[in-house]
C-alpha cells in the first residue's frame, strides 16, 4: 500500500506521458519550450484568473510573490504556525518577520478572528510594519478568504494564498489560487497536481505584477531581451519536460482524479467519523484532499494508532510534528503573539491517512478495519 501512489498513476498515464516527454526529446527545447507557454494559458484558464507564471518550486513561488509586493527588512508578515517551514522560510529570505498566528480546530486554516488579534499586537508594539497576510490552504481546502479578505482590507494588507496543496480547491464554485492578489502553488510530486521533480507556479489578475513575476524569473531581464537586466531577478523556470508532464496530468486531474479523491475522502468519512474525529469541509467549500487527515485525542493514542497500523504496512503521516513557532530556526524570534495553542494541540494529535485518486474500495477497506480494531476510547 502506498501513501500517494504515483506508480499507479503512471502506469495509467504511461501512454499519454510518455509520448509528451519523446515530443520535448524530439523538439530539444528544453527550457521555456512550447509547452511551459501552453501549460500556463490552461491553468490560467482553469484557476480563473488572468495571468499565471510557472517557476522552479513552490517556495521560489512564494519568494518571487514577496518580491513582487516589495517585501523587505521591517515588515510584518502574518503566516499560520500550522504548516510547512517553507511558508514562513520565504518570508525571512525576504528580509521580513514571520509573525505566527493561530488556527481554526475543524477546518487547520488560518483563523481570521486571532489573525485581527495578532496585528492589533503588532500595530500596538511599533517595531514592525504590517504588510501582508499568507493564508495556507492546507490539506486541500482553501482558507477562509471571505473573512480573511475583511481583516485584510480593514488593515490595508495584501493577501499571498500559498495554494501549495489546495490546488482544484474551490469555495462556491470559485477556484484556489484565485484568491490572493498574489496566489501560488507547487507542483512536488505528492501534491494534488505533481510533476516528477520540481515545480511551481504564480497566479494574478494584476496585469503589472505579471511583467514583474516574468521578468524576476529570468534574472530581471527587459521584456523578451534576456540580456538587458533591469532589476535584480532569480533563475527560476519550469524546465519543458516537466510541463509537458503536467500538460497529460492536468487533463486527468481535471478529468477524474479531483472527483475520484473527494470519493475517497468521502469513503472515509462513512467508515471513520464514528470512531475518530475526521476533516470538517464547511458548507461551499470544496477540498483538492492533499491529505486525509484525522485527529486522535491526544499524542500518546496518536502515536500508539501510527505505531499499530506500520505494523501492517499501512503508511501515514504526521503533518506538522512541530509548529512554525516551535521551529529551531525561530527559536529566537522575540515576537509577541497571541494565543497559539491550537496549533500546538494540532501538532500532537493530528494523522494523515493514505489517500490519492488510485486508492482502491478494498484498500480504504484495510485501513479503516485497522483503526476500527485499534482501542480509541
Amino acid at each position: 500500500m502506498q501513501f500517494r501512489d504515483l506508480k499507479k498513476q503512471y502506469q495509467i498515464l504511461k501512454k499519454d506521458i510518455d509520448q509528451a516527454i519523446v515530443s520535448v526529446l524530439n523538439e530539444g527545447n528544453y527550457i521555456l519550450g512550447k509547452q511551459v507557454e501552453e501549460l500556463e494559458e490552461s491553468l490560467a484558464e482553469y484557476v480563473g484568473v488572468k495571468h499565471c507564471i510557472t517557476c522552479g518550486n513552490g517556495t521560489d513561488a512564494l519568494t518571487m510573490a514577496l518580491m513582487t509586493l516589495d517585501i523587505k527588512e521591517g515588515d510584518a508578515i502574518f503566516v499560520p504556525n500550522f504548516t510547512f517551514f517553507a511558508t514562513a522560510e520565504a518570508v525571512s529570505f525576504s528580509g521580513a518577520t514571520p509573525i505566527f498566528v493561530d488556527v481554526d480546530e475543524e477546518t487547520f486554516n488560518l483563523d481570521p478572528k486571532k489573525l485581527e488579534i495578532v496585528i492589533k499586537n503588532v500595530l500596538s508594539e511599533r517595531r514592525f510594519i504590517p504588510k501582508a497576510i499568507i493564508a495556507v490552504d492546507l490539506f486541500g481546502l482553501p482558507a477562509d478568504y471571505v473573512n480573511i479578505k475583511k481583516v485584510a482590507d480593514r488593515y490595508n494588507l495584501k493577501i499571498i494564498e500559498d495554494g501549495a496543496q489546495g490546488f482544484g480547491g474551490s469555495i462556491n464554485g470559485k477556484r484556489a489560487c484565485s484568491f490572493g492578489d498574489i496566489s501560488t502553488t507547487s507542483f512536488f510530486p505528492a501534491k494534488p497536481l505533481g510533476c516528477y521533480g520540481d515545480g511551481g507556479a504564480i497566479f494574478t489578475d494584476n496585469d503589472a505584477y505579471a511583467e514583474y513575476l516574468k521578468s524576476i524569473q529570468v534574472h530581471g531581464k527587459n521584456g523578451a531581451d534576456k540580456y538587458d537586466n533591469v532589476r535584480i531577478g532569480m533563475n527560476s523556470r519550469l524546465d519543458t519536460l516537466q510541463a509537458a508532464i503536467l500538460q497529460v496530468k492536468l487533463k486527468a486531474f481535471i478529468d477524474y482524479e479531483l472527483e475520484a479523491v473527494n470519493k475517497v475522502a468521502s469513503w472515509y468519512d462513512q467508515r471513520l467519523r464514528e470512531i475518530v474525529d475526521v476533516p470538517t469541509i464547511p458548507e461551499g467549500f470544496y477540498s483538492s484532499w492533499a491529505q486525509y487527515t484525522i485527529k486522535l485525542k491526544s499524542k500518546k493514542q496518536r502515536d500508539e494508532l501510527q505505531a499499530k497500523l506500520k505494523d501492517t504496512e499501512i503508511p501515514t503521516m504526521i503533518y506538522y510534528p512541530k509548529t512554525m513557532s516551535e521551529q529551531t530556526a525561530y527559536k529566537d524570534l522575540d515576537v509577541k503573539n497571541a494565543n497559539l495553542s491550537i496549533s500546538e494541540k494540532l501538532s500532537k494529535t493530528v494523522l494523515s491517512l493514505p489517500m490519492h485518486p488510485y486508492f482502491m474500495g478494498e484498500e480504504i477497506e484495510i485501513v479503516c478495519a485497522k483503526i476500527k480494531k485499534c482501542d480509541l476510547t
